[in-house]
């Protein structure tokens, strides 16, 4: 070990003396080196631990930031482009909006179908049992069902100042009518001599009716204004939505009316959704001075006959039926008849293949066919053949374009 002391220093040569100076005041560095050695080393860093593996199922650390990179568009791919805006068309100046409707046409016919001795609906027939004309050319019918529901009806009476025997004929045909009535009908009375007169307005009492009835004892005048009454009937119940009947009981004379026939019958063509059933009075008291009187009474009765005639015209016109009963037990049967006929009806719609607008009447025809085409053969329990008859209107006016 190098060691010296003052005296010894001072003692050696002048060379020796520097060296010895030099090394003790630190001049190469022996002591800074001594110190750096002598301090404890810093500890290596430890590197963060890796990211938990996905695939070893282990939870993942929620420390730290996590970093989503954002996806770049690629350079070559156009920006999507807006959707085209719709077209307006704009109205010339000074002309307000204008829209367009287009009305098809659509015939509703209602058939009855009844056997022609007991007045019986008959059930059970499938649309291809129905083929339809209209003016001679065959229709396809799109719609079909079977109607049954309570009635809208009017009954006009024939209430003047002639023969008993048409009074009497009268009130017992009404009486039978009203018996017949359910509890959900609508009906309203009307009678006429030389004017019309409402006796009971639309209503579900069949109380009322029947009171009505009974209160038609003394006649004013004489005279049977028909076509004013009926004319009048028609023009009420065209004012009712849905489908209306007319029950006319009278004579069938007419023999003071302001409405010609002609013009009666072009009321009834014009008025829609209307059947009319006629019963003739006095059949019995006609019966017994037919022949009779001379010029006067061949008037009398030829005037009767037109009389019959007018009133199975405009229920025909209509698809109602004419009744002419003889006696009060004939009644209940016929009025029956009326009953099936208004309450059971099969409802046939389409459209027509002329479907202008014209107001021109068109002329309808019904036909019962079988699976193929001929005639339908209806038979009772004894394979006997049963005569039908088939109840509708006869046409119907198109409507006017400018309606």
């Amino acid at each position: 070990m190098l060691s010296m002391n003052r005296s010894s220093l001072s003692r050696a040569p002048l060379l020796v003396q520097v060296l010895a100076a030099l090394l003790f005041s630190g001049v190469f560095g022996a002591p800074a080196l001594l110190a750096q050695s002598q301090q404890p080393a810093p500890a290596p860093q430890q590197p963060p631990p890796p990211p938990p593996d996905s695939d070893s199922g282990g939870p993942g650390s929620d420390s730290g930031p996590i970093v989503v990179p954002k996806k770049k568009a690629p350079a070559d791919e156009p920006p999507p482009k807006a959707a085209p805006a719709a077209p307006q068309i704009k109205a010339p100046a000074g002309m307000p909006p204008v829209s367009i409707q287009v009305d098809v046409p659509e015939v509703t016919v209602d058939v009855g179908v009844l056997l022609e001795k007991t007045h019986q609906f008959v059930p059970g027939l499938k649309p291809g049992n129905f083929k339809v004309y209209e003016d001679g050319k065959e229709q396809k019918v799109i719609g079909f069902k079977r109607v049954e529901a309570p009635i809208t009806a009017l009954l006009i009476c024939e209430f003047a100042a002639t023969n008993y025997q048409f009074i009497y004929d009268m009130r017992n045909a009404a009486f039978t009518f009203a018996e017949q009535l359910r509890p959900q009908d609508y009906v309203a009375m009307m009678t006429f001599d030389m004017r019309t007169q409402i006796v009971t307005d639309f209503t579900q009492d069949k109380r009322q009716i029947l009171e009505s009835i009974n209160s038609l004892r003394i006649p004013g005048f004489s005279e049977r204004n028909l076509f004013d009454a009926l004319y009048e009937g028609l023009d009420r119940v065209s004012r009712i939505d849905g489908h209306k009947y007319i029950i006319v009981i009278a004579s069938g004379r007419d023999t003071f009316s302001k409405i010609t026939l002609d013009k009666m019958m072009d009321k009834i063509r014009k008025t829609p959704d209307v059947t009319i059933f006629t019963v003739s009075t006095g059949n019995v008291a006609r019966i017994m001075s037919e022949g009779r009187g001379g010029w006067t009474g061949q008037m009398r009765d030829m005037d009767y006959l037109q009389a019959d005639n007018q009133m199975k015209t405009f229920a025909q016109m209509t698809g109602g039926m004419f009744f002419q009963p003889r006696f009060v037990g004939e009644m209940p049967d016929d009025f029956n008849a009326i009953n099936q006929a208004i309450r059971s009806k099969y409802e046939l719609i389409y459209h027509p293949q002329n479907s202008k607008q014209d107001g021109t009447f068109r002329k309808l025809q019904v036909q019962l066919v079988d699976a193929e085409g001929h005639p339908l053969q209806i038979q009772d329990e004894k394979h006997k053949n049963l005569k039908y008859e088939l109840i509708y209107r006869n046409g119907y006016k198109a409507r006017q374009e400018v309606e």
